[in-house]
């Protein structure tokens, strides 16, 4: 596939030289550099779909979808799911972690009290070979056709955040490492993200499309600042209610007889309800610099 050809590291915008790492590469590399959102963007059946308020707005045909990062969560969560996953459902996980290390202290009976020790974090623990607390990060993101428009989040799967590259595709820290080994901050480019098309469920690829120009870099630095972009970071979940519990044996309820009318009539069984169904390289500029050091990862 080959870098995209309006993407030269070598010619680095004057506000990319920053000559520092920011937090955003940081967030996005795992920590391997050294020195809530009500719209997002899923990637549901292998299709980038924009949605809005947990509804479906428009999909998009292409294979790719061309982004600026504005923000990310700077840590990597897990989430744990006691039943398994029904289409349809929203639920919140039985136990939930937002910097991957301790369970929420909003959690009533969290699985374990350390994330890496937890039970649940063994391969085995979950369907075949996977364990059965997932590791996620939460990005928040522009279109790159539409800098000025909202904020949206993204969700990465394990799959689309660990693993090593592979010629040019690379899964999100991989990504990040290698825009940090030549100083370049992940938020001064836009970034084209693309489908692993042997992968048997959706997974991305992250390659970096063209360097912004100076006004679109003032304003995804503002948006990365939002309220909105910090929402679409943000790891919380709200806590499910539990049955209320009343003291006392439940009162046995009078038999009432039915009314009915002086020629009674056939009904028909009641209807029911069917559930609710609930780009190529742009404009271009230059980069900042980064720590020069890139330390491994273990991929989990």
């Amino acid at each position: 596939m080959g870098e995209i050809a309006n993407f030269n590291p070598a010619k680095t915008p004057a506000f990319a030289k920053k000559g520092e790492v920011s937090t955003l590469a940081k967030s996005l590399a795992g920590g391997g550099i050294n020195t809530g959102s009500s719209k997002r963007i899923s990637i549901k059946g292998g299709v980038f779909r924009l949605m809005a308020d947990g509804k479906e707005i428009t999909s998009i045909d292409d294979r790719h979808l061309d982004v600026v990062i504005v923000n990310a969560a700077p840590k990597i969560s897990r989430t744990f799911y006691a039943s398994q996953y029904v289409e349809g459902e929203t639920k919140s996980p039985d136990c939930w972690s937002a910097d991957g290390d301790t369970p929420d202290a909003s959690i009533d009976e969290p699985q374990h009290s350390n994330c890496a020790s937890c039970p649940m974090n063994v391969k085995g623990s979950g369907q075949g070979d996977s364990k059965a607390c997932r590791f996620s990060q939460r990005l928040a993101v522009v279109l790159a056709n539409d800098i000025e428009g909202d904020v949206m989040q993204l969700t990465l799967a394990a799959t689309s955040i660990f693993g090593k590259e592979e010629g040019d595709k690379r899964p999100l820290q991989a990504y990040a490492r290698y825009l940090a080994a030549q100083n370049i901050n992940p938020e001064t480019l836009v970034t084209r993200l693309r489908f692993d098309t042997k992968a048997a469920v959706p997974k991305l690829f992250f390659q970096p499309a063209r360097w912004l120009e100076d006004e679109e870099y003032e304003v995804t630095v503002a948006k990365g600042a939002s309220v909105e972009a910090k929402n679409a970071v943000a790891v919380t979940f709200s806590k499910a209610e539990k049955p209320l519990a009343l003291e006392g044996k439940k009162p046995s309820l009078p038999k009432l007889k039915p009314m009915v009318a002086e020629e009674e009539a056939e009904v028909d069984e009641p209807e029911k309800r069917k559930p609710a169904v609930k780009a190529n390289a742009v404009p271009q500029k230059k980069a900042g610099s980064l720590a020069a050091t890139v330390s491994e990862w273990d991929d989990e």
